[in-house]
């Protein structure tokens, strides 16, 4: 029996170009500045020297830190350090009302079900976890964050590694095959399912479903049935 749902964000709840398109410019155009005039910033701080870390710099000027992680943002790097920083960043764009974040029309409406019928729902993605909290709290569909019981993100480890989904089983403390993961990544599927938990693809483009699939495959939240 599935007690817990555990989604990812970009191509299952949301659409990948409101990420592309719009969050991951605004972060880009943005950061330079944020990086100089946050520079005594503690937290701030702590990024940007994982960043470099990450990096195998060690030793580098600011400069050379920021056009570092412009360079991450061009290339969807899933670093953690970045994240962390996008996600600092995001947030006055939120708070100004700038833009929502994208959900798909079935998601809030799912969500909302899913949590009345008992089921504890979770998030995980590469963003970091203040910036997925920032995200539902600001939706087109309103205020989702009420629906989760909690955030996952690559600090517990990468999505296509099966010991970060033993991790989340042991955190939320439900048995792997009692929690249902939807993404629409196969790798992360696969991963998922060798830690034991159930899945579902999302394939949000019609006609995209794989034939013959290791997951169970749907277009939409509403075909699942958990």
């Amino acid at each position: 029996m599935i007690t817990t749902i555990l989604t990812d964000i970009e191509g299952t709840t949301s659409s990948i170009s409101f990420v592309k398109d719009v969050l991951f410019p605004y972060a880009r155009e943005r950061l330079p500045a944020f990086v100089e005039t946050h520079a005594d910033d503690a937290q701030v701080q702590h990024w940007l020297h994982e960043a470099a870390k990450e990096a195998g710099l060690v030793s580098a000027s600011r400069q050379e830190i920021i056009e570092l992680l412009v360079g991450w943002i061009d290339a969807d790097r899933k670093s953690t350090a970045l994240k962390a920083l996008q996600g600092m960043i995001w947030k006055d764009g939120y708070a100004t009302g700038e833009y929502r974040a994208h959900v798909y029309p079935e998601v809030a409406a799912r969500l909302r079900a899913w949590q009345a019928e008992g089921k504890r729902l979770y998030v995980y993605s590469s963003g970091s976890v203040p910036a997925q909290r920032l995200f539902f709290a600001h939706t087109e569909a309103g205020d989702l964050t009420p629906c989760f019981s909690g955030y996952f993100d690559t600090e517990t480890g990468p999505k296509r590694d099966a010991e970060s989904y033993r991790r989340i089983a042991n955190a939320i403390g439900e048995p792997p095959g009692a929690i249902l993961f939807l993404s629409d990544i196969v790798e992360e599927l696969d991963a998922a399912a060798a830690a034991g938990l159930q899945t579902t693809l999302l394939a949000r483009a019609p006609g995209t479903c794989p034939a013959g699939g290791a997951h169970r495959c749907v277009a939409d939240f509403d075909a699942i049935d958990p």
